[in-house]
């Protein structure tokens, strides 16, 4: 009896110890958003799962057991399984709320603000429309201290779309994703005297405000996580999901002179779908008008350049005749007339516990209304060209006598189509995280330039002038579109509370086309001001290339973590690149400080744009036949007799090393040290004379490096009187910014430098306050903008030219009138603050031409085209010259 009591009892022992039990229940974070992916372990044991897609899990566990949870930047919880519902909310290690939780810079796992080893911004939804800009490149301009960007004096096809960059890096090196999937870029190549020459970007003016919940900016490389372009940083839209808050936006503004009259029309809405699905829209309708600052055009420069001894037509006193009519020679620039159509939309639907399809889709259309420069009647035609051997434009622009003729005003229009559209699944299965994803996008642009003519003196084989005379005066000078095609596959898993990693793949087809314009365009001369793309030059080009990347995470304790990642690309013109990334974090003092740096490679493809573009102009010379000037590319059988070899990539080295602190509950800061030094840098050079005439090209030049400083500070929640004041401090330092090698060709001088290092400020900084009080909400931010240094073409090279730092103010007021309606005011630039330049010598010979009155001016005229840019100078500036603008919006939600 005794043995068998002690056999029950031992089975009773085992039953005891091997009963289970199942606990189910769900994960949510601290703002009850479901959380998928989490780790939920039975302590001391093996037995773990993961929660789906829906923040679910089940588990079956022995009695009184205890459970874990577990997800990276988040804090870990122990529960015990009395119940068998336990719902689980998390916490971030730092406090902070959900909504800086970053999805950028990573591919293993999401982390907070406070625990990536990444300097990150997140700017959201109600940061961006604060500012009052009307765009959202514009709205970043006066938000992120390292990103610039400006509109350019003479517009033509750059008046589509502004260049932009992150840390002077220029457009073509920082890479845009829409919830983090790559952004079509532009069809458009900057090939003007400006910031961003030779490069082109993504379109981010066509992205709708209304449709971003927040924009995750990486300040630093991450060429090993998303592939080309990203050598400068990543900007990363991420769009609305909510299905209730819907808004009607009406906007309206004007500037201080009277111009620039903005209209705009938003709707931003949601809904369920179904019980599992999701779509928010936005539909945005905005004109703006031209807005012209113009400048006082000199008549005795105007005489240096276009006059002679016709009387009548351009002798210095006929010259100061029309110029007392006309001061500004009746030119325009400043802002021009826009119009626009951008609809957005984002979904999802999930289609079980552990599966959901997600999609979003873009449409925008633009349409931008722009001026050449006026063509006075003394202007010049050419050498020793005047009016008189063009009798037919007193036909074409007066009615036929010299003393109606006024001149003409050739005007540039722009149609621009943008698309972007991605289509993805996602699944979790036993804590793997699963998305494959395609994406298209695409932006085709059309040119239009009316009131003008081509001069071409070309006959038909019965001796009739196709031209002059018989000249149109309406041209299709011709486009172009670039499209590609994404696919992604990304795969995701958290090991342990640890150890996380991610790999996945990426597909792209790139298509770029130059299409040809109509005849007229670009035959002989083309249109005046701006000709056409010839047959030649034109034609479809396509690329592919595959990569794959693999990143690891390594929690070595809650304080140490250690991020790797590995990529290799392999392009089917260029070849292959692998790059690399390793990045980590440390906090201590209870979190209060954290200290975080990286260290990378990267690299950034030659753009089609760069490879393909070809324009020419084709011209007989005595004794040498016909030669073309303008650009060749580096396939062009020119290009292969001067000896010019095909583009290859840009190769970078990033190093980061920052610290973030945390004193004071409502206090912190982050200051982050940057230092890209960039390889075979592609820059499209200055023109050079050569067997084929003048022409430019683009090549791997030279080696650059670019270093800085960033600083963000926040203050939150201050209680002042009845209401909160909040205070931000964020700002940009650039400690050298050049090139650190000889040039491949002799083909860089000082304005393409100015441009390319020193065109944009050295130092910028952001100081905003915000304060809510009962229905007010205020805020006030002022933004400096620091030296900018330009060596403009035509300069003497013993002068330069200097912006002076200025200081531009904003104000913004929003009342709640009512729960459903709220009225916003924003004067931008309220003290009327304009930019402002002046000549500096480099040495004494400099000095003496300034002591000079007859030299300044001389070179005022060579660099301002006799006063037509006085403001701004023509190669830019760098911020607005609008100057005070006044915008009022009325938001209504249903």
């Amino acid at each position: 009896m005794k043995k068998c009591a002690s056999i029950v009892l031992f089975m009773l022992n085992i039953t005891f110890l091997f009963a289970q039990k199942e606990i189910s229940g769900f994960v949510l974070d601290n703002a009850g958003v479901a959380m998928s992916g989490v780790n939920v372990t039975e302590k001391r044991t093996n037995n773990s799962v993961s929660t789906d897609i829906n923040g679910a899990y089940k588990i079956n566990v022995k009695e009184g057991a205890i459970l874990v949870f577990s997800y990276s930047g988040f804090s870990k919880q122990e529960h015990d399984t009395t119940d068998s519902i336990l719902n689980v909310f998390l916490s971030e290690g730092g406090g902070q709320n959900i909504n800086e939780v970053v999805v950028t810079g990573t591919r293993a796992v999401p982390r907070s603000n406070t625990t990536t080893t990444l300097p990150i911004d997140v700017v959201s939804f109600e940061e961006l429309t604060s500012t009052g800009q009307a765009t959202f490149d514009k709205a970043l301009q006066y938000k992120i201290p390292s990103f610039n960007t400006v509109q350019t004096p003479v517009n033509d096809a750059t008046s589509l779309l502004d260049p932009y960059e992150i840390r002077n890096m220029g457009p073509s090196r920082t890479l845009i994703l829409i919830n983090g999937k790559r952004k079509n870029l532009s069809s458009l190549l900057y090939v003007q005297a400006s910031p961003g020459r030779g490069e082109t970007g993504a379109d981010i003016s066509a992205i709708p405000i209304d449709a971003i919940e927040r924009v995750e900016i990486l300040r630093d490389g991450a060429s090993a996580q998303y592939g080309s372009d990203a050598i400068a940083g990543v900007i990363n839209i991420i769009l609305k999901k909510r299905t209730d808050d819907g808004s009607v936006t009406v906007r309206t503004g004007i500037t201080a002179e009277g111009d620039g009259e903005m209209l705009g029309v938003s709707l931003n809405n949601g809904s369920t779908v179904g019980e599992k699905g999701f779509v928010n829209y936005t539909l945005d309708f905005s004109k703006v008008n031209l807005a012209n600052r113009p400048g006082k055009v000199d008549a005795d420069g105007d005489f240096a350049s276009f006059g002679g001894t016709i009387s009548g037509i351009n002798t210095l006193a006929d010259i100061k005749s029309f110029l007392a009519k006309y001061p500004d020679a009746q030119n325009i620039n400043g802002s021009p007339q826009t119009a626009a159509v951008k609809f957005l939309v984002n979904g999802g639907f999930v289609l079980s516990d552990e599966t959901q399809l997600y999609y979003n889709a873009a449409y925008v259309y633009k349409k931008v209304n722009s001026f050449a420069n006026y063509r006075t009647p003394y202007w010049g035609y050419g050498e020793g060209v005047t009016l008189n051997d063009l009798p037919y434009l007193l036909d074409f622009f007066g009615d036929g006598t010299a003393a109606s003729y006024k001149g003409y005003h050739p005007t540039f229009i722009g149609d621009l189509n943008d698309y972007h559209a991605s289509f993805g699944y996602k699944s979790i299965k036993n804590g793997w995280n699963t998305d494959a994803s395609i994406t298209a996008g695409g932006n085709k642009q059309i040119y239009t330039i009316e009131n003008s003519h081509n001069r071409s003196d070309i006959q038909d084989p019965n001796k009739i002038n196709i031209y002059r005379e018989n000249s149109p005066i309406f041209f299709k000078p011709g486009g172009a579109s670039f499209n590609h095609i994404v696919g992604n596959l990304d795969v995701s898993k958290v090991l342990s509370d640890k150890i996380s990693i991610g790999f996945g793949s990426e597909v792209r087809t790139e298509t770029f086309e130059v299409i040809a314009g109509d005849k007229a365009s670009w035959d002989g001369f083309g249109a005046d001001s701006f000709a056409g793309n010839r047959p030649e030059d034109s034609g479809k080009w396509n690329r592919y290339n595959l990569g794959g990347y693999f990143d690891l995470a390594y929690d070595f304790t809650k304080n140490f973590l250690v991020n790797g990642t590995v990529r290799y690309e392999n392009y089917s013109d260029f070849g292959g690149a692998t790059v690399w990334k390793l990045s980590s974090r440390y906090k201590f003092s209870n979190d209060k400080i954290t200290i975080r740096g990286s260290v990378s490679s990267g690299f950034r493809a030659p753009t089609l744009h760069q490879i393909y573009t070809q324009k020419s102009q084709y011209s007989f010379v005595p004794d040498q036949g016909v030669r073309v000037s303008g650009i060749i590319n580096n396939v062009s059988p020119q290009a292969r007799q001067l000896g010019i070899p095909p583009l290859d990539a840009e190769k970078s080295t990033n190093i980061t090393v920052g610290i973030g602190a945390n004193p004071l509950k409502k206090l912190n800061f982050t200051i982050d040290y940057y230092n890209i030094k960039l390889k075979d840098r592609i820059i499209l050079g200055d023109e050079a004379v050569t067997s084929f005439g003048t022409v430019a090209w683009f090549e791997n030049s030279f080696d650059s490096r670019t270093s800085g400083l960033d600083v963000v500070m926040n203050y939150s929640s201050l209680v002042l009187g009845t209401g909160e004041l909040g205070i931000n401090l964020s700002g940009n330092v650039t400690f050298e910014n050049k090139r650190i090698s000889p040039v491949a060709s002799d083909n860089f001088g000082a304005t393409l430098n100015a441009l390319m290092f020193t065109s944009r400020p050295v130092t910028k900084w952001i100081l905003g306050a915000n304060y809510k009080i009962k229905k007010f909400d205020l805020s006030l931010n002022n933004t400096y903008f620091g030296k900018t240094t330009f060596k403009q073409d035509g300069l003497h090279p013993n002068l330069r030219t200097e912006f002076t730092p200025k200081i531009v103010t904003d104000l913004g007021i929003n009342y709640a009138a009512t729960e459903k309606l709220t009225v916003t005011l924003n004067v931008n630039n309220i003290l009327n603050v304009l930019p402002e330049w002046k000549f500096k010598s480099e040495n004494t010979s400099g000095q003496t031409i300034l002591n000079d009155p007859t030299q300044v001016k001389s070179q005022f005229n060579l660099i301002t085209f006799n006063g037509r840019y006085s403001q701004m100078t023509y190669q830019g500036y760098h911020f607005s010259q609008l100057g005070t603008l006044f915008s009022l919006s009325l938001i209504y939600k249903f």
